[in-house]
């Protein structure tokens, strides 16, 4: 036995012995009845004011009984927290589960009951003899699915459950390495004492949950209470139990681990900016990248490149994956793809026809240019709300007749066409005439325009004041649709409290960053319009335009200089370079 299990046991006994006091203190009264009835029958007390004390005994002691009772059912009943993770039959990964039953089997401790999958990195085992467990499987999309299983039993072993991001960038020894200590956890789980110690503190913990139920709030407090006396001890034996495992772990691939843990941190890096910088947009228009997992390498490759400490990590790759373990890992992928948008995003938990799945070579038209097209859209119906004339000069010395405004949220506009009915229709002439006049003219601005928007900036008031006024309106347009949305922008209609972020990816932003963001997606949208630029996907920053297939990182701190200091130049000069033509109507969504 490792020195840690008998620290973490004693740590156990301190758990275990808050609930017995716990449970003396509900029994006392109930006891003290016990005495004074007894003592009554046999004539010990008799007398005044024995029978009164007695029955005020017994009647407290019956109410003491209820409430104990009724609180003892809720910490054992109480649902424990589950984390939502895609379950992997054996039938779906037998290589994996004999991986880890032989890992399992080297070490001499009990192999977990099953084995999930996280689109986190990390991986730990996870105690799932709760009824509750056996309700929250998630689903793999045209595959197996239901219940993990074995772990459902009361008394079986924990299941390990595994980051999803380690299986398709780690090699199988890597893997192996990493998950060694993680496996050997299974021995002192199964000590009974360190059992009932955390099912203890499961049940405290499910219980203050309910406490927050309408009703049930006297629950909380005693809860809260009884975490407390036991919180320290709580802690000391999970590191006692997490010491005896690494310490169990230390003859299996002990070298290979310190190069695997490597991988770890390269990994949650590559894992962040792809969620946070390619998923995230897809995510907000009600679309979800089907295949994270395999993207991930894809970041991860790229980050190699333009990393120096992470140079020769690529070299690895000629190596079998970790994914390889599974049967189909396609399925697997769309599966904790469609989890990853439901735990950082909120949205639903199953594909439909406002949250459908996008490819990676589809990623730039569904939703790179719908991107920015809806946002060029949004930023001229703020425009529009201010009553910003749709015809303005380039300059301020420029003629500056006002042109009839044209909504944003009117139908498309392209260059060359006759236009839509309605006020649409009313700039069609001026329409073509943008389209072809070399000169611009007040009359040729008309419609959504670049220039427009740089007019607006530039003359609207001094060092960025103008966009201090146009963010504030974004800022409004966009809660009022988060709102109207639901929890989950643009992916439906809330489904119950399951469907809410759990890990919420980024804080709220500013409006400057917003306007920032807003004004990018416009020039993007003339860009492609009439300078034969592309929209583009970059595996680290996610969104990018392309011109001539070479990615343009050059167009940041020129909108910068324009949204928060109200000069245009820089950025006129960078579009006259490309030829985009900012008098010319943009197509927007």
């Amino acid at each position: 036995m490792e020195a840690n299990v008998p620290s973490a046991r004693s740590r156990a006994l301190a758990v275990l012995r808050v609930r017995s006091t716990a449970s003396a203190v509900g029994l006392l009264p109930a006891a003290l009845a016990v005495v004074l009835v007894a003592a009554r029958a046999t004539g010990r007390l008799a007398g005044d004011p024995w029978p009164t004390v007695t029955l005020v005994v017994c009647v407290v002691a019956v109410l003491v009984l209820l409430v104990c009772g009724a609180f003892a059912a809720v910490v054992l009943r109480a649902s424990p927290a589950v984390t939502p993770t895609v379950p992997l039959s054996e039938a779906a990964a037998p290589d994996l589960y004999r991986l880890v039953r032989d890992l399992a089997d080297r070490m001499d401790v009990p192999p977990p009951s099953a084995i999930a999958l996280t689109p986190d990195c990390d991986s730990w085992l996870e105690d799932r003899s709760h009824a509750a467990h056996r309700r929250g499987a998630a689903r793999v999309p045209g595959g197996a699915s239901g219940p993990v299983g074995p772990e459902s039993a009361p008394g079986a072993a924990p299941v390990l459950v595994i980051g999803s991001p380690f299986l398709w960038w780690m090699r199988v020894a890597e893997l192996r390495a990493v998950l060694a200590p993680v496996v050997a956890g299974t021995g002192p789980s199964a000590h009974p004492d360190i059992a009932d110690a955390r099912a203890f503190v499961r049940g405290l913990d499910a219980a203050v949950d309910v406490g927050g139920r309408r009703g049930l709030g006297w629950i909380a407090a005693p809860a809260r209470l009884l975490l407390r006396l036991c919180r320290t001890d709580a802690a000391e034996m999970e590191r006692g139990v997490a010491a005896a495992a690494s310490e169990r772990a230390q003859g299996v691939d002990y070298g290979l681990r310190i190069v695997a843990q490597e991988q770890v941190g390269l990994a949650y890096a590559g894992w962040d900016r792809l969620l946070t910088r390619v998923a995230l947009p897809a995510w907000r228009m009600g679309r979800w990248p089907a295949h994270l997992d395999a993207g991930v390498v894809s970041a991860l490759t790229e980050l190699s490149r333009r990393d120096r400490l992470a140079e020769g990590f690529t070299s690895r790759l000629g190596e079998r994956p970790a994914c390889d373990l599974l049967e189909q890992p396609g399925l697997i992928d769309e599966a904790t793809s469609l989890l990853a948008a439901r735990l950082f995003h909120g949205g639903p938990a199953e594909a439909g026809p406002d949250w459908s799945p996008v490819d990676w070579a589809a990623y730039p038209e569904e939703v790179v240019d719908r991107k920015w097209r809806t946002e060029a859209a949004r930023l001229h119906a703020a425009l529009d709300a201010l009553a910003v004339p749709a015809g303005r000069p380039a300059s301020p010395s420029a003629p500056s007749a006002p042109a009839a405004p044209v909504s944003s949220a009117s139908p498309a506009v392209r260059p060359g066409s006759q236009g839509a009915s309605g006020a649409a229709g009313a700039a069609g002439p001026a329409t073509l005439a943008a389209a072809d006049s070399p000169s611009p003219t007040a009359d040729a601005f008309a419609g959504p325009t670049l220039e427009r928007v740089l007019g607006y900036l530039t003359d609207g008031g001094g060092e960025g004041a103008a966009g201090e006024v146009l963010a504030g309106r974004i800022t409004g347009e966009l809660a009022r649709e988060e709102r109207a949305a639901g929890p989950a922008a643009g992916a439906g209609k809330a489904r119950g409290a399951d469907t809410l972020p759990l890990f919420p990816l980024q804080p709220p932003r500013s409006g400057r960053d917003l306007l920032a963001d807003h004004v990018t997606a416009m020039v993007c949208c003339a860009a492609v319009d009439s300078a034969g630029a592309t929209p583009g996907l970059d595996w680290l920053d996610g969104p990018v335009l392309l011109v001539g297939g070479d990615r343009r990182s050059d167009l940041a701190p020129r909108v910068l200089s324009l949204v928060e200091d109200g000069n245009a130049e820089p950025l006129r000069d960078w579009l006259s370079a490309l030829g985009v033509r900012t008098e010319k109507p943009v197509r927007l969504v």
